[in-house]
């Protein structure tokens, strides 16, 4: 049995919960303990009929042999051509009750008596949850903190992967930014993105874009004129794994005042690099970032945020409880590890020149980091080919 994660590891994890099982229904989770799997055919959407895709691994501390997948009925397709390690593989169902309604029934077979089950509330249909209510002897937790603590150190070959994705999506911004002319809507601009993205083997996610002095950064068919400038903020997926960086072009050479605000935004983002390594504490980030952009020029309308990538944005380590993104900060007085990926970002908004951003994508070392597809960091200059 080949199993694709450290299974001891999870089980020390499961047991410091106090869970004897976890009933995975998220597809980025079920990816990752599955070794990849991915059904392409609700690779985009989950809907189907009355109800929609639900897959549920259930994975049993301590007896990982007992790993039961519950798939939809067509999925042996797929897994004729791509075994995955789980024997028991049960592919009948077409709906989240049915599938719950299976997974319900194997509880028992393995765990006898009372048995404490985690599951991934976010994703937990109420129909499927409806079933787990009504199966006698287990009690509900929450297994989101395990699963992320698993999946919270990259692998070798998972690096690689996020690697290749932040340089294709940079290359794609830097491929849009000199391949249009003033004019050009960032409706197409975008589109752009997703066709440039899409050639180098990425899967496009979303594309923030602004131009001009606005701070909307929504796609639309507003022009990007002469002397304004542009930011991408693009997520690309990879074999799963998300890329997301932001950079920077103006159309036409870049004034002194945007070199100088440029200029301010990388020195920040250097600055909250400095500490990145093994073993350094979470918060040392923010406190590097903080001491320089306390002393810039624009303080006051300029952010600093960092969190963790991977299968999804903002998953651990999660240094903050005070970014964009709501959540508690469960990470930021500890030391980061090896393997940790990082997404740094700096962000201003200047009232007349516009929505100014750098974000880079930093993995941990255990004698400091490594950046992703750290390209393209000046100004861009638009419609240069």
């Amino acid at each position: 049995m080949n199993i694709p994660f450290d299974h001891d590891h999870l089980d020390s994890l499961m047991d410091d919960a106090n869970l004897d099982v976890l009933l995975v229904t998220s597809k980025h989770n079920i990816q990752y303990l599955l070794g990849g799997h991915r059904f392409f055919f609700f690779d985009y959407m989950d809907a189907i009929g009355v109800s929609r895709y639900l897959p549920v691994l259930l994975y049993f501390r301590q007896h990982p042999e007992a790993s039961t997948y519950i798939a939809n009925a067509m999925e042996p397709w797929q897994l004729d051509v791509d075994p995955v390690w789980v024997e028991r593989i049960e592919a009948t169902s077409w709906g989240a009750a049915d599938a719950m309604t299976s997974a319900a029934a194997l509880l028992h077979d393995v765990h006898q008596g009372q048995i404490r089950v985690g599951i991934e509330a976010s994703f937990l249909p109420v129909e499927a949850m409806n079933v787990l209510d009504k199966t006698p002897d287990i009690e509900i937790a929450d297994a989101q903190y395990v699963l992320e603590r698993l999946r919270a150190c990259k692998s070798p070959a998972e690096l690689d992967i996020m690697e290749q994705a932040s340089i294709g999506i940079v290359d794609s911004m830097q491929a849009v930014f000199t391949g249009h002319r003033p004019g050009t809507t960032r409706r197409e601009l975008v589109e752009a993105l997703r066709r440039e993205q899409t050639n180098r083997g990425l899967t496009f996610e979303y594309c923030l874009a602004s131009s001009g002095s606005s701070h909307n950064r929504a796609p639309a068919d507003i022009p990007w004129l002469q002397g304004e400038v542009l930011c991408l903020d693009s997520g690309g997926n990879l074999g799963g794994y998300i890329g997301d960086l932001a950079r920077m072009a103006v159309m036409g050479e870049p004034d002194s005042e945007l070199v100088d605000l440029l200029a301010e935004i990388e020195a920040v983002q250097q600055a909250a690099r400095i500490p990145i390594r093994e073993g350094v504490l979470g918060q040392g980030i923010f406190d590097s970032a903080l001491r320089v952009l306390e002393h810039s020029p624009h303080r006051g309308v300029t952010t600093f945020v960092a969190h963790g990538m991977g299968l999804i944005s903002h998953e651990a380590p999660r240094l903050t409880a005070t970014g964009p993104v709501p959540y508690p900060n469960e990470d930021g007085n500890l030391p980061l590890q090896a393997g940790m990926v990082l997404s740094i970002e700096t962000t201003m908004l200047h009232p007349t020149r516009g929505f100014i951003k750098l974000e880079d994508t930093i993995a941990v070392t255990d004698t400091g980091h490594r950046a992703f597809g750290d390209q393209a960091r000046a100004w861009t200059q638009g419609g240069m080919r």
